[in-house]
């Protein structure tokens, strides 16, 4: 039970942290994603400027509802005080995720790496949709702990964009690669992580539990 506490605590202060970052990167420091759109080179597609930010900010918008709403369901302590607000809260956070990949699908062909990117992104939405889909089924089959899993493997791709960018500075920055390869990089990379770690944290789980 301690070692939960202790990864609910991390993650909580992860999530918080990183959904504040994002929010005021992305609607106050640089609401027109100057910074980013400087890397995408050689679009095959005409970029609709003002489509794509408001398309962006929705996704945006979607991916931190969707964190918050994750994080507030994995809490023990509001699911024994209303399991009716721990239900609604899911169906938030399975809208959300829609409307994340939904928006991503529309960005993809945008993707800073070109097709080979654009791949992976709509790979990674693949995934996490069925994953997502998958806890929803075991809940409607009242496995809690089915439900659990999937939830804990669905939350992890909220880290998407962390992910990726972790990984693109560690080659660009660290390793001196171009930053498109790097970027490219960074997004198969993701898959693999975010397939990878969640079944560690449930190992986890699942020994303090025995």
């Amino acid at each position: 039970m301690k070692k939960r506490k202790t990864l609910y605590g991390i993650l909580a202060a992860v999530s918080i942290l990183f959904i504040l970052y994002t929010l005021a990167d992305n609607y106050m420091i640089d609401p027109r994603a100057e910074g980013f759109l400087s890397h995408k080179t050689g679009l095959r597609r005409e970029l609709n400027l003002p489509v794509w930010l408001n398309v962006m900010h929705l996704h945006v918008a979607c991916a931190c509802i969707a964190m918050a709403a994750g994080l507030l369901n994995f809490s023990n302590r509001i699911f024994e005080k209303s399991r009716k607000f721990h239900r609604i809260n899911g169906y938030v956070y399975l809208v959300s995720v829609l409307l994340v990949v939904i928006t991503s699908g529309y960005m993809a062909p945008y993707a800073t790496g070109g097709k080979i990117s654009s791949m992976g992104f709509n790979a990674l939405n693949i995934i996490w949709l069925l994953i997502t889909i998958m806890a929803l089924v075991q809940i409607k089959k009242k496995r809690m702990i089915r439900h659990r899993n999937w939830m804990i493997r669905s939350y992890a791709f909220c880290f998407t964009n962390m992910s990726i960018h972790l990984i693109t500075s560690l080659f660009h920055q660290g390793f001196g690669l171009i930053y498109v390869t790097s970027y490219t990089i960074g997004v198969y990379g993701s898959i693999v992580l975010l397939l990878l770690i969640p079944n560690f944290i449930i190992r986890t789980i699942g020994q303090s539990e025995r």
